[in-house]
């Protein structure tokens, strides 16, 4: 596949996720919430996540908000790639991502589809979009508190 392809893929994919997201709204019930917050674009995140009976597997991501295409389809994306995960491969998930955003690392063959954001670390003013998202998340499962009104910023990372 050409680099031409690759590019026209990654914006496909990245705009299918913004103008048609899958995981927008609130889980029912909601066990995390977490705000998060990028100050140099704007965007804003509320990202709910709701766990098995034990705590320790995330049945459900979803998430509101505003922002550019980019954050937008990352937390789409992320949502739907967490489903199903236990809470610590979630947050391993959170590691290889920013690893990614780094041209450090990417995603196996079973979340392929994630790699689709490696994209973006070709625009580093963008990574802090791409990864707003799964910093509120890594808050999010990190906190037991589910009623924390906190809002996480990623401008430090």
């Amino acid at each position: 596949m050409t680099l031409s392809n690759v590019r026209d893929l990654y914006q496909q994919v990245i705009l299918e996720h913004y103008k048609k997201p899958r995981h927008k709204g609130k889980t029912t019930p909601v066990h995390r919430f977490q705000r998060g917050h990028n100050p140099s674009c704007g965007d804003t995140i509320e990202l709910t996540v709701q766990l098995n009976d034990t705590g320790d597997r995330i049945e459900d991501v979803k998430f509101e908000g505003e922002g550019c295409a980019i954050a937008m389809a990352s937390a789409d994306l992320m949502a739907d790639a967490l489903r199903g995960k236990q809470v610590g491969e979630a947050l391993s998930m959170v590691q290889r991502f920013q690893s990614m955003m780094k041209g450090e690392d990417e995603f196996p063959k079973e979340q392929r589809k994630l790699n689709v954001m490696a994209g973006v670390a070709q625009f580093p003013v963008r990574i802090k979009c791409a990864n707003l998202t799964w910093h509120t998340l890594k808050a999010a499962l990190e906190s037991p508190n589910s009623s924390d009104t906190s809002v996480i910023s990623n401008e430090e990372a």
